[in-house]
């Protein structure tokens, strides 16, 4: 074999091994996710949001190849029933979330049945306010899960929390107590049955991480938290000085799924 043909060889199987690299290192990645936040003030804007997100959202995603959104409202006994629609989008990338809203805009059957939504009156709009966070998942749960709940789904329960920070160095800190600290792993441990951990990369609550887990029914909820909140592994996490006020404020909503949702 000649000299230039070896070379020639020897550069093209480094350029497989430096996309196989690539290739898997994409594979890797955490996911991102956007939650979109729908404040309303009246059952005829919720009937309105429901049924653009049903018939209109939610299958255009599942076209432009998005799986498992999630849609949830906040319980009966929870202060934010009836004022907030919470959209969770899984995404594999930060391009992807530029590219699904012009896919979108070009589906006949979106715009179609979207139009009551879509083209809204200034003086009779579907809600109050929208709110978009990115959120980017932890290195410990690198991907989201779909939980695994046999009751129906007004009897599930799905905790969402934010976690604010006072400083950036203590929202770091806060971060590490869940991912190297070993709260993620805790939560797995007690089969919280998580859909995501993630930091906030764009929101209107910064520095502050997001996490979602769920449970079966309220007796479910309450069962595993207390287990939490007395095992050893968190109270020794609890107690280490390096991750004491690393928490200024926080806000929960409990939720159930809505029938439509995919998670």
């Amino acid at each position: 074999m000649k000299f230039s043909e070896k070379l020639k060889k020897t550069a093209l199987h480094q350029a497989f091994v430096f996309l196989a690299l690539i290739i898997g290192v994409t594979a890797s990645a955490q996911d991102y996710y956007q939650l979109k936040v729908y404040n309303i003030n009246s059952s005829e804007q919720e009937n309105r949001v429901d049924n653009y997100l049903e018939n209109a959202y939610l299958p255009a995603l599942h076209k432009a190849g998005v799986k498992n959104v999630g849609v949830f409202k906040p319980i009966e006994s929870d202060e934010a029933t009836g004022e907030k629609i919470f959209v969770l989008i899984p995404l594999k990338n930060l391009n992807q979330l530029d590219k699904i809203d012009a896919a979108i805009l070009k589906d006949k059957n979106y715009l179609a049945n979207g139009k009551d939504f879509i083209n809204a009156a200034w003086d009779n709009p579907p809600y109050q306010r929208m709110e978009s966070i990115v959120l980017k998942a932890f290195s410990e749960m690198p991907k989201y899960a779909v939980p695994d709940h046999s009751t129906p789904p007004s009897e599930q329960i799905y905790e969402l929390r934010s976690y604010e920070g006072p400083t950036e160095v203590k929202y770091r800190k806060k971060v590490e107590m869940f991912n190297e600290g070993g709260e993620v792993a805790l939560f797995q441990k007690l089969e919280f049955q998580p859909v995501f951990f993630a930091e906030v990369i764009s929101g209107s609550a910064m520095p502050n991480l997001m996490y979602m887990t769920t449970f079966s029914d309220m007796e479910s909820h309450d069962e595993h938290w207390n287990a939490f909140r007395v095992h050893p592994d968190w109270e020794k996490l609890k107690g280490m000085e390096e991750y004491k006020h690393t928490v200024s404020h926080s806000d929960k909503w409990l939720m159930h799924p809505t029938d439509y949702s995919d998670i």
